[in-house]
């Protein structure tokens, strides 16, 4: 019905007070029209009241609200910060170890490439020294030939 009042019209408004005038009369309508606005005022008195206990009410409840996010921020920063020193803490270990396995493994080359000159300059003199004994036995096979 609210709805339907709404897309009154202003020719329809006159219709409205003139069947008002006729049936409460001239001497009456100041008196509706006085009512009327009292039960106006009585009602916008009582919406505002309404908003007013309405926001009250809440304002505490968005205090605690404020209060509680307030407190799990901190939370989850502290939380960031001990795991970021954590984590900090076992990149530099790991960066540690790291390190010190590439060193010993430079080390670890570097003596195996030593034994390997060591081991091929070994079997290069074994091998001259079997191939001049060698050499030394053709020649006495040369010269003491046997028939």
């Amino acid at each position: 019905m609210i709805h339907c009042l709404l897309f009154v019209s202003g020719q329809e408004l006159i219709v409205v007070f003139l069947l008002a005038l006729l049936f409460f009369g001239s001497k009456a309508i100041p008196d509706i029209a006085k009512t009327v606005g009292k039960g106006l005022a009585e009602f916008r008195k009582a919406t505002s009241e309404i908003k007013r206990e309405l926001n009250e009410s809440t304002s505490g409840i968005k205090k605690e609200f404020d209060s509680i996010s307030s407190n799990i921020n901190k939370a989850a920063n502290e939380i960031k910060r001990e795991v970021s020193e954590s984590t900090s803490g076992v990149k530099k270990d790991f960066d540690d170890i790291s390190s010190n396995i590439n060193k010993v493994a430079n080390e670890i080359e570097r003596e195996v490439n030593e034994n390997t000159s060591d081991i091929k300059k070994g079997l290069d003199d074994v091998s001259s020294s079997i191939g001049k004994e060698v050499s030394d036995i053709e020649s006495g096979i040369n010269d003491n030939p046997k028939d």
